[in-house]
């Protein structure tokens, strides 16, 4: 039987979710010599991985690999990519070097991309013998509609069970996401929800009553924690 999801709510959410963080990575690397962990893009994290890099200035970034749980279907370099956001505010100031990070290339075709990601994490497992790549920690995000990583209401990687990664088309936004799928979500040792104090406390009164509408509702995983840390 699944636990319930823990649910902190913090004045320091910043302090406190780059806390959290570090702590999930000193324990990984204890326990198995590496932390896995996926990044979520958007604007709520990014002080959270800017004050990571300030905490952690002699970590041990070589025993870390990054990944990201969805990328915006646009170069590196562009405003809207995840992977700039992370590289401006935690992968740059905290030097954290390069074989460390797993970029989601949104550059190339959306279908090529998410193969070669997938692709990536499964050799990665196949190196543990495990039967998929399993993440220490995942970071996800709320959007207003409940979607979480990519996965928007009503598309078709909502539904995926087969692919871990995938390209799913967003109608609402007339674009192409990249995005990990429920199975890879729902087999991490922990997923932390980063959940600002501007979002709708009725929103995530529903997700956490597990309305299925909302995909983040959705999040539950088999033998791992999910942790929700909401601003006050």
């Amino acid at each position: 039987m699944k636990s319930s999801p823990q649910v902190i709510r913090t004045q320091n959410f910043v302090t406190d979710g780059a806390a959290f963080i570090l702590e999930q990575a000193r324990r990984a690397i204890a326990e198995r010599n590496e932390f896995r962990i996926a990044l979520s893009g958007g604007n709520t994290p990014a002080p959270i991985y800017k004050r990571v890099a300030i905490e952690a200035q002699d970590f041990p970034w070589t025993s870390v690999r990054f990944t990201f749980g969805d990328e915006r279907c646009v170069p590196p370099d562009n405003p809207q990519s995840n992977f700039r956001m992370a590289r401006e505010n935690l992968f740059v100031p905290a030097g954290v070097p390069e074989q460390s990070i797993m970029r989601l290339r949104g550059e190339i075709d959306p279908q090529m991309a998410a193969q070669e990601y997938e692709d990536e994490l499964n050799a990665l497992a196949a190196e543990r013998g495990e039967p998929m790549y399993r993440h220490d920690l995942i970071l996800l995000g709320l959007g207003e509609d409940g979607h979480t990583a990519s996965l928007f209401p009503g598309t078709t990687a909502l539904d995926e069970t087969t692919r871990r990664v995938a390209a799913n088309f967003v109608p609402k936004l007339d674009a192409w996401r990249l995005t990990f799928t429920l199975p890879l979500i729902n087999d991490a040792r922990h997923v932390l929800f980063l959940v600002g104090a501007s979002k709708s406390p009725q929103l995530i009164e529903r997700v956490l009553a597990g309305d299925q509408q909302f995909p983040a509702a959705r999040v539950k995983p088999m033998a791992g924690a999910v942790t929700w840390m909401i601003g006050d």
